[in-house]
């Protein structure tokens, strides 16, 4: 037995290089298709990114609904105060 692996270990060598050549060429083309895709999630995380409001937006927004609700509702006194305290906020915010 160890003389016929003697005998073809040039035959064994060669088909294990091919088998290992083969594996490349499979990780080459797997790499490149993984870059096409983090490629293409990168421009969808930009554009998500230019359509997410930004904090002060939230804040404005939060206001002015926080605004609307005392509005809506009977108290009166500790709520002109709130009230008068959200249009500076808001005037603060606008401002920037």
């Amino acid at each position: 037995m160890v003389q016929k692996l003697k005998e073809y270990s040039w035959l064994i060598t060669m088909c294990l290089l091919l088998l290992l050549s083969f594996k490349q060429c499979g990780v080459a083309s797997t790499l490149k298709s993984t870059n096409k895709r983090l490629e293409y999630l990168s421009q969808e995380i930009s554009q998500l990114r230019d359509t997410v409001a930004t904090k002060e937006d939230l804040e404005i927004e939060g206001l002015k609904a926080e605004k609307r609700m005392i509005q809506a509702t009977d108290r009166k006194l500790l709520d002109v105060r709130r009230q008068t305290e959200i249009e500076e906020e808001l005037k603060k915010l606008d401002s920037k």
